[in-house]
């Protein structure tokens, strides 16, 4: 089993950490994760959120690629109906080429409204825009010249540069709904699933998707799996410590489900109608906090209920201090890492 480590960027109302701090951060630590044997750097996006989240994933990556040597560079995920299609294909490309073919990009139609009317794109259109734009991609990867006259976008005949490392660059769909999960299995694309479903949720996502997949002759062995994760000493001192944080990472997904653009539950089942009602204990299941030894024994079920090809941490949690996060890397790579590979 793989792992790999996410950033989000998201900084802590307090004031206590600032983005600047957290991309300095990052030059810290992602050198520092490659050696303790990460295998893979994972990054979001969002735009407009008060507490920050990084809207720019291919900028990140990109200065990742010059930070690592052979990590794994992933966008987990990037919200395709917010680009140009054009400046994309030749971005992406040119990422590929500056990590040396490492890049995977982890795609996703986006649900969050408030991002779309400040990009003015309909919301409603979202699932459309991103199909066309995959297709787009994927002749960009195929043809030296790239044209295209679809039903949002168009592309004259235009040389396609520079070429990317990658014969095809690996697709992730970012994706959960039925109809979704069927077009990334047509699409032959290995599904990112959100760090908000529970396991059971998952279960029933991946199942329906391979079922899908086998339909089309298609089987994939990558299932990468998010959760955001922290290791201490003792668990009393890692829930101190990540449980605000976390709360504050699943305050978008409770908000968005209180308006009825995404729908979040609790491990009851509950829906949540109220943002202010996430908390930590109520989304216990979602993420693996704790000492080494709890953490290897949640990561050992999740390991059998889910088959993950990699685990992808978030420990990069807003307001928690930098020398914590280190040490947190160094506790997984030294008593948990060992255990799994």
């Amino acid at each position: 089993m793989r792992f790999g480590l996410m950033y989000s960027f998201i900084t802590p109302r307090d004031g206590s950490m600032s983005h600047r701090d957290t991309f300095r951060e990052l030059d810290r630590l992602l050198p520092l994760a490659e050696s303790l044997g990460f295998d893979a750097f994972h990054t979001t996006e969002h735009h407009g959120q008060d507490n920050g989240w990084a809207p720019s994933p291919l900028v990140v990556l990109a200065h990742a690629a010059g930070l690592t040597r052979r990590m794994r560079l992933v966008t987990n995920v990037l919200l395709l109906p917010l680009y140009e299609p054009l400046r994309l294909v030749e971005d992406v490309a040119t990422l590929d080429n500056l990590s040396d073919g490492r890049l995977t990009l982890g795609v996703s139609p986006g649900y969050v409204s408030e991002e779309f009317a400040s990009y003015r794109v309909p919301h409603g259109e979202r699932f459309a825009r991103a199909e066309e734009m995959l297709d787009i991609l994927a002749a960009s990867w195929r043809d030296e010249v790239l044209e295209h006259r679809g039903r949002f976008y168009q592309v004259p005949p235009t040389p396609a540069v520079p070429r990317p490392v990658q014969v095809a660059i690996p697709l992730w769909y970012g994706v959960s709904g039925p109809r979704l999960l069927e077009r990334a299995a047509r699409r032959r694309c290995p599904v990112t699933a959100s760090p908000r479903h529970t396991v059971a949720e998952l279960q029933a996502h991946y199942a329906r998707f391979d079922a899908t997949a086998a339909r089309f002759g298609f089987a994939t062995t990558e299932r990468p799996v998010i959760r955001e994760l922290f290791v201490a000493p003792t668990t009393a001192e890692a829930e101190a410590l990540a449980g605000p944080a976390i709360v504050e990472l699943f305050g978008l997904y409770g908000r968005k489900s209180a308006e009825g653009e995404r729908e979040l539950r609790n491990d009851q089942g509950e829906l949540v109608r109220d943002a202010a009602k996430v908390d930590f204990r109520s989304f216990a299941s979602r993420y693996v906090v704790g000492d080494p030894a709890t953490v290897r024994d949640a990561l050992a079920e999740l390991q059998d209920a889910l088959a993950p090809s990699e685990i992808v941490c978030r420990m990069q949690l807003p307001g928690v201090p930098t020398v914590a996060f280190e040490r947190s890397l160094r506790l997984f790579a030294e008593a948990v890492m060992p255990h799994f590979r």
